[in-house]
């Protein structure tokens, strides 16, 4: 790094560790809200409901970042902006750990999301900032391959402490060591901060400027208004929610002005601006598919993992690392009490129906009964007679939010892979353009949906747990299409937005990151109207084809306006 900046790696540190917390908790929220609230200590809630708000939390930790960033520029400064961002998602975390009252429980969440409005485009601007030196300006793509290589060893790490924590200690311990990690992440930031000040001036405002008024005004104040009427009156003129619940008919009319809001810009552009804003659209639209399957990792993928897959692993093996997988037992070999593996015994479980769901009776608490941990349903038949002949035996797990490491694990590893193939096509004249790449991750990403069709088919729809190495592939597999995708619509944004409304643009690539994220939540929340998983699994691969059908439907035209803007 010697020849980069002094700056990247206090930024770089305090990134990895931010995301480190951001994504602990993306990896076991899913996990701790379906857990019984007797039992396992978690917060009890249907599957269904606990997508709808998972989808609803990574929805709007994407939205608020476009006026946070606002704000930054143009009231609070960057370094304020850091830090009010992570000390509000650090509170936030521990409040996850600390409250299980759902009112507080929401208010943490509620935290986060403001935070993490502050904190995620200030940090990358800051880091932007750093290359603006004549020096290092031929240097800034690779310091951005750096400070990403950072966010990825953060989501890759966290699993890790996720599941040491929550086995030693429990869900609350491993919440809050979210939030430690980000305080931790500010401490590293304070220490650089003479290294990133000149960095940190916030420039003086220029004619042909986005207006925080404007933005205030004509996006977020129609939105909150809509959302609001979303919430309230569908229940109180229909009697039920139109789109299911309550957080999705307010999440779907709050859009609804701002989607307004973009298609007047492309409405109103003069004709020199008209085509790229047309063509940022039309970008914006087909990645809303991607996120929408994409983060579907931490609610149906994880469910997967969860119910569907062998994750046995022999005590050898786990005996230096005993804690981090081994779980729900009674008592270790030194005698004291526990969470020392999984016992083929008669104890009080909560009663699961045939997918998986606690049951729960009239006064809304889980119902309980004495028989095998759920585990056990759906093992090997040769396992499971193994077990009843030895009922005593103990049997060792790695924990499900440990296949949330999958996908940072192969983006460390490929990203040097892709970066090289496009290297190599590039020196022979043969790259594709930006819009074909997008179009390409489009549908690799549709392929990952088909591995997960074969798993289902290999599990006998979910009859006999099937080897972990479906979803590793399967991660695999979607991670080459994220490599394709998702560093590309940030870099087609800067290519083709008009500079007067650059920031507005960036708006409206997070805005579909929103809105996908929300999508992901809702069609998670249908797992459960199929009946066989392969379908659930072919229409998220429909979807993916229709979007990349839809793109190849605009690609002569979206290679058009690159060509004319000469990138």
């Amino acid at each position: 790094m010697k020849q980069h900046p002094k700056g990247l790696p206090f930024l770089f540190f305090t990134e990895m560790w931010e995301r480190f917390g951001y994504y602990l908790i993306l990896g076991i929220f899913v996990l701790y809200a379906i857990e019984p609230e007797g039992i396992g200590g978690g917060l009890g809630l249907p599957d269904k409901v606990a997508d709808d708000i998972f989808g609803t939390y990574i929805a709007l930790t994407y939205l608020t970042p476009f006026l946070g960033g606002f704000l930054a520029d143009r009231v609070l400064g960057y370094v304020k902006s850091i830090y009010l961002g992570g000390f509000l998602m650090g509170i936030g975390y521990i409040g996850l750990g600390i409250f299980k009252d759902l009112p507080l429980f929401y208010t943490s969440l509620g935290l986060i999301i403001v935070g993490n409005g502050f904190f995620k485009p200030t940090i990358s601007t800051l880091l932007g900032n750093l290359y603006s030196e004549p020096e290092y300006k031929d240097k800034k793509d690779t310091g951005y391959n750096i400070f990403y290589m950072g966010i990825n060893i953060g989501a890759f790490v966290c699993n890790i402490i996720a599941a040491f924590m929550r086995n030693k200690f429990g869900w609350g311990e491993a919440f809050i060591t979210a939030g430690i990690g980000m305080f931790l992440g500010l401490i590293i930031f304070s220490f650089g901060l003479k290294h990133v000040k000149k960095a940190s001036e916030m420039k003086p405002a220029e004619k042909g400027d986005t207006k925080i008024s404007d933005v205030l005004v004509k996006v977020f104040l129609p939105a909150i208004i809509a959302g609001a009427i979303g919430w309230v009156v569908p229940t109180l003129v229909l009697g039920k929610t139109i789109f299911g619940s309550t957080n999705t008919d307010a999440f779907i009319f709050a859009c609804i002005p701002v989607i307004y809001f973009y298609a007047s810009l492309y409405f109103k552009a003069n004709s020199e601006e008209k085509r790229p804003i047309g063509a940022l659209l039309s970008i914006f639209l087909v990645s809303m598919f991607f996120w929408a399957i994409f983060k579907q990792n931490g609610t149906a993928l994880t469910r997967w993992a969860n119910y569907y897959t062998d994750r046995e692993i022999s005590a050898p093996l786990v005996n230096p690392l005993k804690s981090i997988y081994m779980i729900d037992g009674d008592k270790d070999e030194n005698g004291k009490k526990g969470k020392t593996g999984l016992s083929f015994v008669n104890k009080e479980v909560p009663i699961y129906d045939n997918e998986f769901r606690t049951e729960k009776g009239e006064d809304g608490k889980t119902l309980k009964t004495t028989g095998k941990d759920i585990y056990f349903r759906n093992i090997a038949p040769e396992k499971k007679a193994e077990l009843e002949k030895n009922p005593d035996q103990k049997v060792y797990l790695y924990n499900t939010e440990l296949f949330q490491s999958i996908n940072p694990f192969w983006v460390i590893a490929l990203t040097p892979v892709v970066v090289a193939f496009w290297a190599f096509l590039r020196k022979r004249k043969k790259e594709p353009t930006t819009p074909t790449k997008i179009m390409i991750g489009l549908f690799i990403t549709a392929l990952s949906c088909l591995v997960m069709v074969f798993a289902v088919f290999a599990g006998g729809n979910g009859a006999v747990k099937v080897s972990p190495l479906w979803l590793v592939a399967s991660y695999g597999v979607i991670t080459i299409g994220e490599l394709c995708l998702s560093p590309m619509g940030l870099s087609i944004v800067s290519k083709l937005s008009p500079t007067r409304i650059t920031a507005l643009m960036m708006g409206g690539f997070f805005l579909a990151n929103s809105v996908g994220n929300k999508l992901s939540g809702i069609l998670a929340s249908t797992w459960y109207s199929y009946e066989n998983k392969e379908y659930y699994f072919l229409v998220n691969f429909g979807l993916l084809i229709f979007a990349t059908i839809l793109g190849l439907s605009m690609l002569k035209r979206l290679n058009a306006v690159m060509k004319e803007k000469g990138v």
